[in-house]
């Protein structure tokens, strides 16, 4: 289905207002000859830096997500007074008069516009004397969206914070790895679109390469870890290149599921097949969105895969030397990590940027054209940002660390044999169930049919979420404590520990 928001096609069209007024500019000149060219590559370059700060910048909601959901789950308001206290403070205590230190005369504007807010946004009310006495409870008053900026807030306190090496670390790799991991890490960004017609880049193999910039950082990982002469470092960096070894061959196998039933490594052409068929993957292959979102969490060594990281026997893992804008680097790392895992499991399993009931509540009247009015870019973010906080943040402050064995085991007994049988699978779905005259033109509002069976609409992906949704209510109950099973299963106490008895020893 075209865009509507045709950035790209508005960018790169050779009749598109950029690019025609470019060549038109250049007549006439020395440069008329390569004007084409010049007007392609100012138009690419502008194309790609928007799309990269859309993508980039939008991640600050998700840290944002995360600091009021797991608020709301400890039963507090989170942050809400960030960078307020410029003009609110607490106890009535500010940062002084700091706009008159600011060079170039800009401190007496500034200066007023913070004695307006200070004035309007302030929190003495003399109707509500418990907040007048309190003082200074900014979500009791008025907020500015509350707790947002504390991101630019913590930005900016690691950028002043001093940076320092260890005596006998291995500076030059010591200083490279941040970068490596960092730069890698942006990469990704790279290969992920708004929508169909917002991406910076689309590559034939763009699954590939998303995958393989996903196994570089690893190796900074590991450099990170060793560099620092510490052990507790050189131990995280060890678990991490373990653990993420055996979560990336379930990884790739499952990502091999979606291209065989999609038919392309096209990250873009995957999309398509999911509206062009009529069902998105997620209702095709249950087991293997389950296991994307596992490995994924492994990936990004979040809980209850932060082995790599336990503060409580590790310090901080392979982060422990690092201070000041390196930690900020590599914790910006990690979230644009969880922020791109978010991106292609929306894309892979969720329609991308197709809205939900595209085609029926598309056909509708007024309804419908109105519905198809939502840009496709806002509905993949929406869907991105419900995955980020409904398995990441979720799984991170509802499940408990596993040992480092269990991971492991985890990994290459449960998750390999699993990720196995989902590409044979989907071979069979895509060579036995899947009707190729069902298909519908991409542009087509109403999307296709090809999952039908025995004349019944929809009837493979009902069935087959039907299925793995009763199986894996089976094994998510399933809590026989009487059963000695072996080790990573393993979750009762069958016999308690030592033979003391209270009261009576």
């Amino acid at each position: 289905m075209d865009d509507k928001y045709d950035l790209v096609g508005f960018f790169l069209s050779k009749d598109g207002l950029l690019r025609s007024g470019i060549v038109g500019a250049l007549e006439g000149t020395p440069l008329e000859s390569s004007a084409g060219a010049l007007s392609f590559g100012v138009a690419t370059f502008a194309l790609v830096n928007i799309v990269f700060l859309l993508l980039f910048f939008s991640q600050f909601a998700i840290l944002w997500i995360e600091r009021k959901a797991v608020a709301r789950m400890q039963d507090r308001y989170g942050a809400t007074t960030a960078l307020r206290s410029l003009w609110v403070g607490e106890n009535g205590v500010t940062a002084g008069e700091w706009w008159n230190m600011l060079p170039f005369g800009f401190g007496k504007p500034i200066g007023a516009v913070n004695k307006w807010l200070n004035k309007n946004f302030g929190n003495r009310d003399e109707k509500f004397a418990t907040v007048d006495r309190v003082n200074n409870r900014s979500w009791m008053g008025k907020t500015i969206v509350p707790g947002f900026f504390q991101n630019v807030a913590d930005g900016m306190k690691f950028l002043v914070k001093e940076h320092m090496v260890p005596q006998r670390a291995d500076r030059l790799i010591f200083e490279v790895s941040p970068f490596l991991i960092v730069s890698s890490t942006l990469l990704i960004l790279g290969m992920i679109p708004l929508s169909s017609g917002i991406y910076a880049t689309n590559p034939d193999l763009s699954i590939l390469y998303a995958i393989a910039i996903f196994g570089i950082a690893p190796i900074g990982v590991f450099f990170a870890g060793w560099s620092s002469n510490n052990k507790y470092t050189l131990i995280g960096g060890i678990r991490s290149a373990a653990q993420l070894t055996a979560y990336e061959i379930p990884l790739l196998l499952t990502l091999l599921s979606v291209a065989i039933l999609s038919g392309t490594f096209n990250i873009v052409e995957s999309i398509h097949f999911q509206h062009s068929a009529g069902a998105w993957n997620i209702f095709l292959m249950p087991l293997g969105a389950a296991l994307f979102l596992i490995t994924m969490i492994a990936e990004v060594e979040r809980v209850p895969f932060d082995m790599p990281e336990a503060e409580a026997e590790l310090v901080e893992g392979w982060w422990t030397e690092y201070g000041g804008m390196r930690f900020g680097m590599l914790f910006m790392a990690e979230y644009i990590r969880t922020y791109a895992a978010c991106f292609l499991f929306t894309h892979f399993f969720l329609g991308g940027w197709h809205l939900p009931f595209h085609g029926t509540i598309g056909s509708l009247p007024v309804v419908g054209e109105a519905y198809l009015l939502i840009p496709g870019a806002i509905m993949t973010l929406l869907k991105s940002w419900l995955v980020f906080l409904v398995v990441f943040v979720w799984a991170r402050f509802a499940l408990a660390r596993i040992r480092t064995d269990q991971i492991l085991e985890f990994g290459w007994r449960m998750l390999l044999p699993l990720a196995v049988l989902q590409v044979v699978l989907a071979l069979l779905y895509r060579l036995y169930l899947f009707n190729p005259e069902g298909m519908s033109d991409q542009n087509d509002v109403a999307g296709g049919m090809a999952w039908d069976a025995f004349g019944v609409p929809y009837l493979v992906p009902i069935l087959t979420t039907l299925f793995w949704l009763g199986v894996f209510w089976v094994y998510l109950n399933d809590e026989d404590k009487s059963a000695m099973s072996e080790r990573m299963f393993h979750v009762h106490t069958i016999e308690p520990a030592g033979t003391v008895v209270p009261g009576q020893e």
